[in-house]
């Protein structure tokens, strides 16, 4: 078992409650006020789009980004934090609107690469090796409008220009099989595995699991974990839930789906998930009704959920579980686990 884990989130997790169905309706924290936060809640590690990192950067030359790269990296420093990853937004640019390495034409395809290498050497100047590609538009709205083919070739050759011009960087392709585009080329995490085979450098090319972007597909984070436990590619992972397959929710931990929570915590920790310094991310946002002075009680509920989950896992009888499954009695089994979750006494009688 991995015993210790560190935990990160991202500055947009502490938001304004708008969605996209309505406005904001809590003031901003600036970004300094949320850095301030994440010592104070537990967490050691900070998630960065490229743009939370340099702030309108499309407008200032390479020079001046990592200036201001820099910059941060000492503010980080002072706070004892450390950017776990660099993610390029792509999906917010006018110039990636038909995807940006899958787009039609190739000026916005260029322009989607250019960023990304810039997205790396920002996170050299961060002293942090990881990049993570959320695929958001990198799929149609029909199919008839891109080669499926093609598109995928493409993905593929924006992975070898990343890897290419920065020798360190990992990228760790966090998959999802819908919103904002319809239909998604790398919908899973099989699929994001199955692409880092084909790379210049598979060993740089890994994966991030979301809970919520599993469910949305219709399996199960524990499993997707696994998967990408056994091929040595479950670099990160953003904890969530999600109620049904509806749009993202971002629920708390556990909210939702307390079993699934708990099975993804067992996987992760009976498998050492974080001994090569992997983060515990969380990637959730405030309910809409709730006043700013609790932006970050989502937050600090998902944590205490996952240390709650960690304890149950630990104190799980390993040898009951093993007399279930030896005789068959996975009712037996099922009714287990549901009283140690609860709490009951007499759980390990299954009864």
């Amino acid at each position: 078992m991995a015993g210790k884990f560190r935990f990160s989130f991202g500055p947009w997790n502490i938001h304004e409650g708008s969605d996209p169905f309505g406005p904001p309706v809590r003031e901003s924290f600036s970004f300094e006020e949320k850095l301030k936060v994440y010592k104070k809640l537990g967490f050691q590690g900070v998630q960065l789009h490229d743009d939370d990192a340099v702030p309108n950067l499309d407008r200032y030359r390479v020079k001046m980004v990592l200036q201001v790269a820099r910059e941060l990296k000492k503010r980080l420093d002072d706070l004892e934090l450390e950017a776990e990853f660099i993610a390029p937004r792509l999906w917010e640019s006018p110039r990636t609107i038909d995807g940006g390495y899958t787009s039609n034409d190739p000026k916005e395809r260029r322009y989607a690469i250019d960023r990304s290498i810039l997205a790396a050497d920002i996170a050299a100047a961060l002293d942090c090796d990881r990049m993570v590609l959320w695929l958001a538009r990198e799929g149609t709205y029909i199919r008839e409008s891109k080669d499926p083919v093609a598109s995928v070739e493409r993905i593929v050759e924006a992975c070898n220009r990343i890897l290419q011009h920065n020798k360190k960087i990992r990228i760790l392709i966090e998959p999802k099989p819908n919103e904002p585009m319809d239909l998604a080329y790398l919908p899973t995490i099989g699929h994001a595995i199955a692409l880092s085979y084909r790379t210049a450098d598979p060993g740089r090319v890994g994966a991030l699991v979301e809970t919520a972007h599993a469910l949305l597909a219709g399996l199960d984070p524990s499993d997707e974990m696994a998967y990408a436990l056994y091929h040595q590619k479950l670099w990160s992972v953003h904890l969530n839930d999600q109620n049904g397959l509806k749009y993202d929710q971002d629920k708390s931990f556990g909210s939702a789906n307390l079993r699934m929570a708990f099975n993804q915590v067992r996987v992760l920790d009976e498998n050492n998930y974080g001994r090569k310094g992997e983060f515990v991310g969380l990637d959730v946002k405030a309910m809409r009704t709730q006043k700013r002075e609790g932006s970050a009680k989502h937050l600090e509920t998902s944590l205490a959920m996952f240390h709650f989950l960690i304890e149950k896992v630990r104190a799980l009888d390993r040898k009951l579980e093993r007399q279930f499954i030896e005789a068959r009695d996975y009712e037996g089994l099922d009714a287990y686990i549901l009283r140690h979750l609860l709490g009951v006494k007499g759980a390990k009688k299954g009864r």
